[in-house]
């Protein structure tokens, strides 16, 4: 086994003590890497956040959805703050993770759905994810990536081979907002949807919708400008700003810098949606 997959972590915990992603996850795996500096290429394990069914948010169909601990983004907005860090995931070797997906696959076949990799961001675990993909389309799953892009340069095209969609989130157009929801550069993500555009993979673009925040018309413009050349994208969907994930930041002891802002009304979801419209993208 390679130095990289060698990294400590625990013993294998199977998915028994992984919860839902609307739960407040526990340290479950204390002596797991930093995120920042993890290296796992082989995938011999990962660290798993929670692990979801009858999903139909996170792609087309019915959804098995696997949420991946790490992430290097701090958004403002986010409402799985513990999923940053691979120590809040329990440690999982890759025969139990595909195992399980075994287990669903015949459902998800016969419903015309398949596997959804989340987080966090999959791509701080490219190795783990990668295996998972590749055990999934030999399973005869439809497979889909949620990933902010940043990391975007880690999926190598053998990496993208395993991949049928792309769920891409890009937060802002304008590189100063987007430095200051997330803590990171917009540069990556714009990069990572320039090469998906290159190659014809499947996206969907994803645009979480702030009232006061990511509403400015400009910077939405910025967007749709920036998505609406690009005909692999199949679907901008406007996500409305909520407070699910509130509890959580006050539970970890975070400065949640949201928690005056309301949800986002259905007027200005409409107005977005039809923002993104005029400029020629397929939107929801």
């Amino acid at each position: 086994m390679a130095a990289q997959d060698q990294q400590p972590g625990g013993q294998d915990a199977g998915f028994d003590v992984a919860g839902s992603r609307h739960d407040l996850g526990g340290v479950l795996s204390p002596d797991a890497p930093e995120t920042e500096t993890f290296a796992n290429d082989l995938g011999a394990f990962g660290f798993v956040h929670s692990l979801e069914t009858g999903s139909t948010v996170d792609g087309p169909g019915v959804r098995a959805t696997l949420f991946l601990a790490g992430c290097l983004l701090r958004c403002q907005y986010c409402h799985n703050p513990d999923s940053w860090h691979l120590k809040y995931g329990a440690r999982v070797e890759i025969e139990t993770a595909i195992a399980r997906i075994g287990d669903f696959a015949p459902a998800l076949r016969a419903i015309g759905g398949g596997l959804t990799l989340s987080g966090g961001e999959p791509l701080v675990q490219r190795g783990f994810s990668r295996r998972l993909f590749a055990a999934a389309k030999e399973l005869g799953l439809h497979t889909a990536l949620d990933t902010s892009g940043f990391l975007g340069a880690r999926a190598d095209a053998a990496y993208l081979e395993t991949v049928d969609l792309i769920l891409l989130d890009i937060k802002s157009g304008d590189p100063s907002l987007y430095h200051r929801l997330t803590g990171a550069e917009l540069a990556p993500t714009l990069r990572f949807a320039e090469r998906l555009a290159a190659t014809g993979k499947p996206v969907w673009i994803r645009y979480v919708l702030v009232p006061g925040l990511t509403d400015d018309p400009a910077h939405i413009d910025a967007v749709a400008r920036f998505v609406a050349p690009m005909r692999n994208v199949e679907w901008v969907e406007v996500l409305p700003f909520h407070q699910m994930g509130a509890f959580k930041w006050r539970a970890l002891g975070l400065d949640y810098q949201l928690a005056d802002t309301a949800a986002a009304p259905a007027d200005l979801v409409a107005r977005v949606v039809a923002q993104f419209q005029q400029q020629g993208c397929q939107a929801r």
